[in-house]
């Protein structure tokens, strides 16, 4: 019996909101009964193969990193929707990603430039993981949990991130057990980021009720779909 078989005999579901920080992968699990979700400590972890080998396995990862990559350097429609809804100045948070053959050189120049952890990502997730592995981004989150509404601060601000946790504490019963934990390593956006992701998975396990930014996603070189939920 695989992992994944064994974690459909459990009682609940494994999700996870994921977001790159130092150190590695900072990964907010929570555990689904029927319709409640509760998140557990969150930990670091040093590499996406160790996320995906999680166990229990996770059923859906709502992870914070550009996985379809264009070959060409330049925003992907998804990025371009994704500002397009979060307005100025909460578009300036959606990155235009590298293309694939940036990330693959060898250039060091190239590589000097680019982020490690869309490196490791492109390296590790496959076009089958995308069954599991789902490109998402906070803001983004942020804006479905709030109505439709972008976040009036930024997160680097404390008003910003008072205001992010005071909407995560309203629109998720039980995350005040864990936004609160001290952690090593990550700062305090990185770990409101990661429980936003969390949310957005939930919504992903809900099948039908998170929403992909473009409705019909482009592919890449790879067979990824370039692709953002919320």
């Amino acid at each position: 019996m695989s992992s994944r078989e064994r974690a459909n005999t459990l009682p609940y579901r494994m999700l996870a909101g994921v977001v790159p920080c130092r150190g590695g992968w900072l990964v907010q699990a929570g555990r689904l009964h029927g319709v409640s979700l509760y998140p557990v400590p969150p930990v670091v972890m040093p590499s996406v193969q160790e996320v995906l080998d999680w166990k229990p396995a996770f059923e859906v990862i709502a992870m914070h990193i550009p996985i379809g990559l264009p070959a060409e350097r330049g925003p992907r429609a998804c990025d371009r929707e994704a500002r397009a809804l979060l307005k100025w100045p909460r578009s300036l948070s959606i990155s235009t990603p590298p293309s694939r053959p940036q990330v693959e050189s060898d250039s060091g120049d190239i590589a000097s430039q680019l982020l490690p952890w869309i490196a490791e990502a492109a390296q590790e997730i496959a076009s089958y993981n995308q069954r599991v592995v789902h490109e998402v981004h906070p803001e983004l989150s942020f804006f479905e949990m709030n109505d439709g509404a972008p976040m009036r601060y930024s997160k680097h601000k404390v008003p910003g991130r008072e205001e992010r946790r005071a909407l995560l504490i309203s629109k998720m019963q039980n995350i005040v057990n864990v936004v609160d934990l001290p952690l090593r390593g990550p700062t305090r956006a990185k770990r409101l980021d990661a429980c936003a992701c969390l949310w957005t998975a939930r919504r992903l396990a809900s099948r039908g009720a998170a929403i992909r930014l473009p409705d019909m996603p482009e592919w890449d070189d790879e067979g990824l779909r370039m692709e953002v939920w919320r």
